[in-house]
């Protein structure tokens, strides 16, 4: 639960999570809570996008039409580039993944919006997603024989036991460290807010300018890291999807 501070709101307030709706099974809670409404609102949001962008196709785009075929293009050529051609069957889900992140880090930036990308239970439920997935179509694709991904390739043998403990440990911290990565920028960027916004409200009109310049800065640096965060999420998993694919 978040704490109030002294003379003021604690700036973790706004990641805590409440229910809307109250359901229960039994003694497990599944609620639909203000995390899961901004879940909604990303794939709605998306879905509204490419169904607007899609209907009235025309040979020279408008603004929305050339929006939605600029992130297909930039998704498709990253999932080309770092899975080759037979990466390209898993572009669906890339893409998807892209754009449910993206709506999520920008959403929260919204006034009264929730961040649940900044939520390390959610960020790390997909990575986890992520790294089975990978790790089932690298053993369906090669069986056993997937196993060598963890040995460097032309190192000589004494080399190679030593290595593949670390290949391996390196292997099983991959849902951790794309986790972490996701979470920890969304709420340290988010949290900076919420100070130098607390700034504005006690220095008054015009001691508070300097910290509102500051505000309006460091929002479209969050705005810039949010759009990069979804790349750097996608761009991991098409270089998990890679080692999977191809193994080394």
């Amino acid at each position: 639960m978040a704490e109030h501070a002294e003379g003021g709101h604690s700036p973790m307030e706004q990641f805590q999570i409440e229910p809307l709706v109250s359901l229960h099974i039994g003694n497990t809670d599944i609620s639909y809570t203000n995390s899961a409404l901004f879940m909604t609102f990303a794939v709605v949001l998306t879905a509204v996008l490419f169904w607007a962008a899609t209907r009235h196709r025309t040979m020279v785009p408008g603004r929305l039409q050339a929006t939605a075929e600029m992130l297909y293009e930039f998704v498709a050529g990253m999932v080309k580039d770092n899975t080759g051609l037979e990466g390209m069957r898993y572009f669906p889900f890339v893409f998807t993944l892209f754009m449910f992140i993206l709506f999520g880090n920008i959403l929260g930036l919204m006034p009264y919006g929730f961040t649940f990308t900044s939520h390390i239970i959610v960020t790390a439920a997909m990575a986890v997603f992520i790294f089975l997935g990978v790790t089932f179509i690298g053993f369906w694709r090669h069986g056993l024989h997937f196993f060598s991904l963890f040995v460097p390739p032309g190192a000589p043998l004494g080399i190679a036991i030593i290595l593949a403990p670390l290949e391996l440990f390196s292997y099983l911290i991959r849902p951790l460290s794309m986790s972490l990565r996701l979470f920890a920028n969304m709420l340290a960027g988010h949290v900076l807010l919420k100070v130098l916004a607390g700034f504005i409200i006690s220095l008054g009109v015009i001691f508070g300018l300097v910290p509102f310049m500051a505000v309006f800065a460091v929002t479209l640096l969050e705005i810039m890291v949010a759009v990069i965060q979804a790349y750097v999420f996608a761009l991991l998993t098409c270089l998990y999807l890679n080692d999977a694919i191809h193994l080394h």
